[in-house]
């Protein structure tokens, strides 16, 4: 799906919204070592995974100053700005 670019802030909403697709961030998996992942917890998505949660009206805050440039080539930056948090 692509490079982790978009630097989100989770929420409940999105993390049911993503699992829903196929994309479970909110389990741990020792295995692999990571912990899962709970509302207020800071992570990198895919454009277009983010992409798809905001056009079904669940995207999740972005911190802006900590998303990758190349974001832009999948969303306009006014979408982004739209949902910028101002806690970094």
């Amino acid at each position: 799906m692509g490079q982790h670019t978009i630097c989100a802030v989770m929420t409940e909403d999105f993390l049911i919204y993503t699992k829903t697709r196929g994309n479970d961030l909110s389990t741990p998996r020792p295995e692999f070592d990571f912990p899962g992942l709970k509302p207020g917890d800071r992570w990198c998505l895919c454009a277009l995974r983010w992409k798809e949660a905001w056009q079904a009206g669940m995207a999740p805050l972005v911190v802006l100053a900590s998303c990758e440039e190349s974001s832009l080539e999948i969303l306009p930056l006014d979408v982004l700005m739209m949902y910028a948090t101002t806690s970094q």
